[in-house]
């Protein structure tokens, strides 16, 4: 089998042109490296990705008295960037068929020091909350990073190892949410609540070594084509919608959980959480563990189906959800920090498995069209991506409210169980029942 053809034509940069992942020879000689060489550079953009956009969740441990803020107003700055990332991925999913995965890279990463350097300017006491909150939405340009990574990543790997590949694509980015926490708490111990900008000092060179290395060593395909269709045509399936809301309980709760967890420990546990460096020592467990395990989501999806293992877990994130309730409810600290690494963990899990049935669903509803199922799994990451992360706006929303109502987030951990429930309740309904309208293999 000969190499692909990398073919510059009449646009810039790499493009290969001959690409078929689905012939063993093609993927056993050349097509395997070759993906494999993509699949790392975009772990390392999407990770540095995340980070930028998880910043908020770092820099309001930060915000002491001098900033003048209450609990409310700094979960809105942790609202508005994953909002902001929710809106973008639909958009930045087309843009990689439109301007090709290396070049897309290239500029998305460029793209994330405009947030970067907007916070180290503006972070200072005496600046206004109007001013942080716009500062705090200019880094959703993170979260659109996540949706044209998958698309590309999609668009490389064959039907076969696509849970494995996207669930190590996202658990790599994923971690991008730990890392910057881990950061956060090195600047918290070692320079002090007054220093956050060191931050900034940090990521800065790291977002241009990922995009110098998605000029080097990335490439175009050119069987990406856009398809201006391809959304239209997606949303008018009933099971974009249902994939999407299990994307939710997903992703929806990794990203809000990993959001909003120091500010939830620092309210709900004032007296052991006195300081924001003690809160920093817990915030980035979760969300590393669970963004660990999500290419084992993927992995026990490709072995076992996407939708059995997404059933189990929902169930298991009921249970989560329980635990965190009781420990809420019995001020038990410790019964309280399990709860939420269970939920951590399963919804790593099931951003694996969730990820994996998009492609099988349009495999098993277009078997002899490789193009079709293509171009509308494609579509279904974007929009899945996106309402998805949006879910981290309803879980910020959520402890928001409870807060201000009852002083407690009991009743959010109470809204997060019933929403599990319904998650798995048609997780079973939809994929799992024997009906004749259910999809095989998925």
């Amino acid at each position: 089998m000969e190499e692909p053809q990398l073919q510059p034509g009449p646009r810039r940069g790499r493009w290969i042109d001959d690409w078929h992942p689905e012939d063993p020879r093609f993927w056993a000689a050349t097509g395997a490296k070759i993906a494999r060489r993509n699949l790392i550079v975009s772990i390392l953009s999407e990770h540095i990705g995340f980070s930028i956009w998880s910043l908020w969740s770092v820099f309001v441990l930060f915000l002491g008295p001098a900033y003048g803020l209450d609990p409310a107003q700094k979960f809105l700055l942790t609202s508005a960037p994953t909002l902001v990332g929710a809106v973008l991925r639909l958009p930045y999913t087309f843009a990689v068929a439109t301007f090709g995965g290396r070049n897309w890279t290239i500029f998305s990463a460029l793209m994330l020091l405009v947030p970067t350097v907007f916070a180290g300017i503006v972070l200072k006491p005496g600046v206004s909350f109007a001013t942080l909150l716009v500062a705090a939405a200019v880094a959703g340009v993170g979260g659109g990073n996540f949706a044209s990574s998958m698309a590309n990543i999609n668009a490389f790997y064959p039907q076969r190892l696509k849970g494995w590949a996207l669930g190590v694509n996202a658990g790599g980015g994923n971690i991008g949410v730990a890392a910057v926490q881990l950061v956060g708490l090195l600047v918290l111990a070692t320079a002090g609540a007054a220093h956050p900008r060191l931050i900034v000092l940090i990521y800065l060179p790291l977002i241009v070594v990922a995009a110098l290395l998605a000029a080097l060593y990335m490439d175009n395909l050119t069987h990406a084509s856009n398809d201006k269709r391809a959304m239209r045509d997606v949303v008018k399936d009933g099971h974009a919608w249902i994939m999407s809301l299990l994307y939710i309980g997903t992703f929806g709760s990794f990203i809000g959980f990993g959001f909003a967890f120091g500010q939830v420990l620092q309210v709900q546990f004032k007296a052991d959480f006195s300081t924001p460096v003690k809160a920093a020592y817990l915030t980035f467990l979760g969300p590393l563990l669970g963004s660990l395990i999500r290419p084992i989501g993927g992995m026990l999806a490709d072995r076992f189906g996407g939708a059995k293992i997404t059933f189990w877990n929902f169930v298991a994130m009921a249970g989560g959800a329980g635990v965190v309730l009781v420990a809420s409810r019995e001020h038990s600290l410790p019964l309280f920090v399990t709860g939420f690494v269970l939920l951590f963990l399963f919804s790593g899990v099931g951003n694996g498995s969730t990820y994996k049935m998009i492609p099988a669903i349009f495999k098993a509803k277009f078997p002899s069209d490789e193009r079709e199922a293509r171009r509308l799994a494609t579509a279904l990451i974007g929009v899945a991506g996106a309402i998805g992360a949006a879910g981290g706006v309803l879980v910020n929303l959520a402890f928001r409210q409870s807060f201000l109502e009852y002083k407690t987030g009991d009743g959010a951990y109470i809204a997060f169980i019933a929403f599990y429930a319904l998650c798995f309740g048609v997780t079973w309904l939809v994929y799992l029942r024997n009906s004749a309208k259910r999809l095989p293999s998925v």
